[in-house]
């Protein structure tokens, strides 16, 4: 596939928090023509986020936090969610690290890549570093409940994985990138993976 794209303009909606801009693009088309098109992108920076896991509780740690998005789209607005947030600047695996500790109390040991994740490629930057990483029930090094100045309130919860997984089939997680790494981590279990 030719990867030809001409920014043809960029017209600013708004520069808050992200950026959310509209753009005039050209590129090619399959067929070797060549088409331009309108389209908006929020900008607000790439993320990391981390599952917590215990292999010898067959835990997981996950969070609750209130997502104003899904409310708007008619679901609840509090989304359970494995720890995750912007980059600002770190690497990746710092800032998985930093958010779990943020987010539930616990830091993360031996974190271990999984994939980069695209959550809305149509219309958001955000790419997504997926960890995977170990912690040990009841040994925090934070209070957790994430930021108050960031307007964070979080309810940190630890569950048996199996049941994790149960609530992505029955629609109780439907965040993307905490479905990934269930996923992942259930792919990485049935290869006999170390986690």
């Amino acid at each position: 596939m030719n990867d030809r794209v001409i920014i043809e303009s960029v017209t600013k909606l708004s520069h808050n928090w992200g950026r959310f801009d509209n753009y005039l693009v050209s590129h090619a088309r399959l067929d070797g023509s060549t088409q331009t098109v309108k389209r908006e992108v929020y900008d607000h920076g790439s993320a990391a986020a981390v599952l917590l896991y215990s292999a010898e509780q067959g835990t997981v740690v996950l969070a609750r936090q209130f997502r104003l998005p899904a409310h708007l789209n008619g679901d609840p607005a509090w989304m359970i969610e494995a720890p995750a947030g912007m980059l600002d600047g770190e690497a990746p695996a710092v800032a998985a690290h930093r958010e779990a500790i943020e987010e539930t109390g616990y830091a993360p040991e031996g974190l271990v890549f999984l994939f980069n994740a695209y959550m809305s490629p149509g219309s958001l930057t955000e790419k997504c570093a997926c960890f995977l990483g170990r912690y040990r029930p009841g040994i925090k090094v934070a209070e957790g409940g994430g930021v108050i100045g960031e307007g964070e309130d979080i309810e940190v919860f630890e569950l048996g994985f199996d049941a994790a997984l149960a609530m992505v089939e029955s629609g109780e997680i439907v965040d993307a990138k905490t479905i990934l790494m269930l996923q992942a981590l259930a792919l990485r279990l049935a290869r006999g993976k170390a986690v």
